[in-house]
């Protein structure tokens, strides 16, 4: 299904001066689309998925249609103001990075004050998503947007910046859970603890991209962090995945369906530990870690299959 999504191609347009002031690029839909990562969603739906094992587990497999289209539209909106949050604080360390040198802002093709607009615009459209769910969904709101401005800063001042972007995915789904039920119940609270473990794992995958030109300017991840122990790292943050979607399912009564997909989510990390016990191209990393949205909608489908829902 990622893939959908990620071939969603933006057709070249004019671009369109609404300044005066020379110094401003030109207003350009590809530099917008490019900011907000338009192309390439896998972040999106790492982003979406956490909420949506809420959504079906909270609603015994049948939610509300218009809260998915809620939590999917927000998943969306969300994911692309963390981008742009994200290049607006790492414009200048994105000059230095192969990976980061082409985008919008380290590149020139749109400057800041541009980039905030469209941040603004995502924030009001979130702000309109949240308005007509119940009041404790609204008051969790305003922690989702505090993660997502402080993630890209996390990267100068703590070690393990994953655990941030973990602890903001996983707000997701303490929010649909809460959309749901009116309340946070103890599985909520694992799915979330589960997704934080997640996280760590596939974005230290992730961070060997980028793993020699982070260490050279002084940018801080999991992947420096551990070093050679990333394989028993990745291994250890997903066995704690495994363990806490296990407690999730216990306490929500799933049937076996669900543990056998867990089961077989198990065999493929454990073959992602040891591929990783060799040297990885950045291509066969960023490989490696869209296959965990593959493994996230998996876990969809065991926790639909894992209960005891009424056959329509």
């Amino acid at each position: 299904m990622t893939g959908l999504l990620s071939s969603v191609m933006v057709p070249r347009v004019n671009v369109v001066r609404l300044s005066t002031d020379p110094s401003t690029p030109a207003w350009s839909w590809s530099a917008v689309a490019d900011l907000i990562r338009l192309r390439n969603q896998s972040g999106t739906w790492l982003l979406l998925l956490p909420s949506l094992w809420s959504l079906v587990l909270s609603n015994q497999g049948r939610p509300p249609i218009w809260l998915l289209g809620v939590f999917i539209l927000g998943a969306w909106v969300m994911r692309s103001l963390g981008v742009v949050l994200n290049d607006l604080a790492d414009r200048h360390f994105d000059k230095h990075v192969t990976r980061t040198s082409h985008r919008p802002l380290a590149s020139g093709r749109l400057v800041p004050r541009q980039a905030r607009l469209v941040a603004l615009g995502l924030g009001f459209l979130a702000a309109a998503l949240v308005a007509p769910l119940n009041t404790l969904t609204i008051l969790l709101s305003p922690v989702a947007l505090f993660l997502a401005a402080i993630y890209p800063f996390s990267k100068r001042w703590i070690q393990l910046p994953q655990g941030v972007l973990g602890i903001a995915f996983g707000w997701g789904g303490i929010m649909a859970w809460a959309a749901s039920r009116g309340t946070v119940e103890p599985p909520a609270w694992w799915l979330f603890l589960a997704t934080i473990c997640w996280a760590i794992a596939y974005d230290t995958i992730y961070a060997l991209q980028d793993r020699e030109d982070d260490r050279r300017i002084g940018v801080k991840s999991s992947a420096i962090l551990f070093g050679e122990a990333v394989p028993v790292a990745v291994g250890l943050f997903l066995l704690g995945m495994v363990l806490c979607l296990v407690a999730a399912g216990q306490l929500s009564g799933l049937r076996m369906g669900y543990y056998a997909i867990l089961t077989l989510l198990t065999g493929v990390f454990i073959w992602q530990v040891r591929r990783l016990r060799a040297p990885l191209t950045p291509q066969e990393a960023f490989i490696m870690f869209q296959q965990h949205v593959y493994a996230g909608v998996a876990i969809l489908v065991g926790i639909w299959i894992g209960l005891d829902a009424p056959t329509p």
